[in-house]
Parts: C-alpha cells; sequence; structure tokens
C-alpha cells in the first residue's frame, strides 16, 4: 500500500525539486514524497534549457550561487554519478557597443569571485570563433573553465540517491489541491489520494505561483517567459566542435556546438501563462537577422530542430526560497530564472539547510527568503 503520511511534500520532479530530496536524503531525511504531474522528471524547463554554466551574472548574489553550483559540477560526491557532469568547453562572453562599457566592471567583479577568465581582444576572440565579424574596439572574456552540463546525468544522479535513501519519488501525480489547518499547510491533494506532512514544498517552475494560490500563501509574483532554441547545421567548411558557448548580450543571441551542428538561442524572454511551451518562427527569424550582424557565416539556410521552454522569474529576479511568511509549513523552492540547473547543487543545499535545521552557512539565506517581498 503506497504511503500517505511524510516528513516533506516535495511538488515539482524538475532540477530543483530532485536537488532537494537528494540534499535532504544526505541530511538524513528520507521520509520525502517527490511528485512529478509528467509521466517523466524535468520534462518542461529541466529539460529543454541550453545546459551550461556560465559563472556570470550582473546580480551578484545569482553569480554566487552560479559559483557555488560549478563546485559541485566539477567535483560531484563519489557514487553520484557515472559520467562527468560538466564539459570544460569554455564559455566566450562579447562586449560589443553599448556592453562595452561593463567590461573592465566584469573582469573585478570574476577576480573578486574566483572565477577563471581570461580578457581577449577581437582578434583574440576571432581566433576561437573564425565566423565572428567583431570591431577593432569588440573585447570579449573567456570563463575558461565553464562549459555545458550533461543534465540528465545530473538529474539522474538527484534522483537516484535520494530513491537509495527511501524517497518516494512519484511521476504522473498530479496535485489538485492543498490541505491547510489554521495557518498551517498540512497536505496535498494528489490524483492518487490524500498525502500529509510537515512541509509543503513548492518546487513546480512555471506553475510554482498556481500552486502557492492554493495553499493561500504570500502574494509573490512570478512570471513564466519563453525562451527559445534552434538547431542547425554550420557551414561545411567550418569545424565548430571546439567553439566555446558564445554569449553576446549587445546582439541579444548565444549560439555553440551541439551534436555535430550549432545551438542557437535568441535569449528572448516573452511573459506567458504555465504552459507545454512552443517556439515562435517570428523571434526565431529575428535572432537569426542578428546572427547575421554578428556571424554572417553562420545564417542557417534551414533549422534541423526547434524547441522552447519556460524560465521563472520573480520579481527581482532572484530565486525565492524559503519558509512562506504566511502560511506555517508551506516552503518556497521558485524563481529560478534561467540558471536552476547550473546554481541546483547550491540552492538545494540551502533548501535542505532551511527545512532541516532552519539556517545555513552556504549563503545569506534572507537574500533568497520570500519574506524579503514584505519587509519595509
Amino acid at each position: 500500500m503506497d504511503r500517505t503520511d511524510f516528513e516533506v511534500i516535495i511538488i515539482g520532479g524538475g532540477i530543483a525539486g530532485a536537488s532537494l530530496a537528494y540534499f535532504l536524503s544526505q541530511k538524513g531525511v528520507s521520509d520525502i514524497a517527490l511528485l512529478e504531474r509528467e509521466p517523466q522528471h524535468g520534462y518542461h524547463s529541466t529539460g529543454r534549457s541550453a545546459a551550461s554554466l556560465v559563472e556570470w551574472d550582473p546580480i551578484a548574489s545569482v553569480q554566487q550561487l552560479k559559483a557555488i553550483g560549478g563546485k559541485f559540477l566539477r567535483n560531484p560526491p563519489a557514487g553520484f554519478c557515472e559520467n562527468p557532469l560538466l564539459l570544460p568547453s569554455q564559455v566566450m562572453l562579447l562586449y560589443r557597443g553599448a556592453m562595452l562599457g561593463d567590461f573592465d566592471a566584469t573582469l573585478g567583479t570574476l577576480s573578486r569571485d574566483g572565477v577563471e577568465f581570461a580578457p581577449l581582444s577581437h582578434s583574440e576572440a576571432i581566433a576561437r570563433v573564425p565566423a565572428l565579424d567583431l570591431g577593432g574596439s569588440d573585447r570579449a572574456i573567456l570563463l575558461s573553465a565553464d562549459g555545458r552540463i550533461d543534465v540528465h546525468e545530473l538529474l539522474t544522479g538527484y534522483l537516484r540517491s535520494a530513491r537509495h535513501a527511501g524517497a518516494d519519488i512519484r511521476v504522473s501525480t498530479e496535485v489538485r489541491g492543498l490541505v491547510t489547518d489554521g495557518e498551517r499547510c498540512v497536505g496535498a491533494l494528489t490524483d492518487a489520494g490524500m498525502l500529509t506532512a510537515k512541509w509543503i514544498v513548492d518546487a513546480a517552475g512555471a506553475w510554482g505561483g498556481l500552486v502557492a494560490k492554493l495553499a493561500n500563501a504570500a502574494p509573490i509574483r512570478l512570471e513564466p517567459r519563453r525562451r527559445t532554441i534552434v538547431i542547425f547545421d554550420p557551414p561545411s567548411d567550418l569545424d565548430v566542435r571546439a567553439w566555446p558557448f558564445v554569449i553576446s548580450e549587445a546582439d541579444q543571441v548565444y549560439f555553440s556546438p551541439e551534436s555535430g551542428g550549432l545551438l542557437l538561442s535568441p535569449m528572448d524572454q516573452i511573459p506567458i501563462e504555465p504552459c507545454d511551451a512552443q517556439p515562435d518562427d517570428e523571434i526565431i527569424a529575428a535572432a537569426i537577422e542578428r546572427l547575421r550582424s554578428l556571424a554572417p557565416r553562420l545564417v542557417p539556410r534551414a533549422l534541423k530542430r526547434r524547441w522552447a521552454g519556460l524560465r521563472t522569474f520573480s520579481p527581482d529576479s532572484v530565486p525565492v526560497v524559503g519558509p512562506d511568511p504566511r502560511v506555517k509549513g508551506f516552503f518556497w523552492l521558485t524563481g529560478q530564472a534561467g540558471f536552476g540547473i547550473e546554481s541546483s547543487p547550491a540552492i538545494g543545499r540551502i533548501a535542505a539547510d532551511l527545512i532541516v535545521d532552519g539556517s545555513t552557512d552556504v549563503f545569506d539565506a534572507s537574500i533568497l527568503s520570500p519574506a524579503r517581498f514584505f519587509e519595509k
């Protein structure tokens, strides 16, 4: 007979929920139910990301979370995975036009945070990616220890370890309501019946705001935004396999080698209701035109594949992690924007510490607390 009473119920089986289940199990909490509505884990945002570690962000706290995550990805615990989690294929940040004004400040921030990097001239950047059409004043920063993440290996490691510790991991289980007793959230109504727990964790990604409403939790506005990715063949005379992941904020595109071809994103952030996101042809066409000004040789004649996913933002674009200030027993683990995978080793551990110990020495938890939106 399936269990119905737990210490922790986690709603959402993507990278956020899976990482929490893992770090809880590492702290000796195995009485966990991890509930995923879809028939497989990581179906939405987790399975549709660009899967990269980029240890740079204009938001200082986000950059710190990425750096903490990077340490785990480079050196996972023994037995956590069968294959490396990170391919250090490098990341190249381009600075052009108005973005040039941020170049020196970025160098200072990266030095302060201990991120491995090298500043590049326009000619040095072109030497690494010959298709780039850069001006003499353009610069770049190479994040030499960053690169592509094996998301499947990471997600599987989290889930496998939690399951071996005793976590009850379920798919095709939809939460239809939350049950409160006074000011405490005590259970979840699922299509398989009622489950109760001391903690109900909202790790539902783009659906996080809807789950919070079920508990009458604090009114924190979460905004899902669509992000599009396409794959196409590079020109036959270009060997792209050793290229870094290239990001140009000025051109609002990024691209990288992918499965023998090239991956391209318009870096779109279109607000959208929670859904099974689909790509938009106009967004893709506009991105290809922007690519034309940055790397004209790469403009594709045809696309091999296209998809879209949802990235969920809090009002200040910083994750929301911690107990709800209004409803006891309800815990937020949402708003990871576009960096949930690379920061999951940090955020998952922080969340586990807060649930078990009420505090953490990993990071200043007040920066992530849902209460920050209601403090004067």
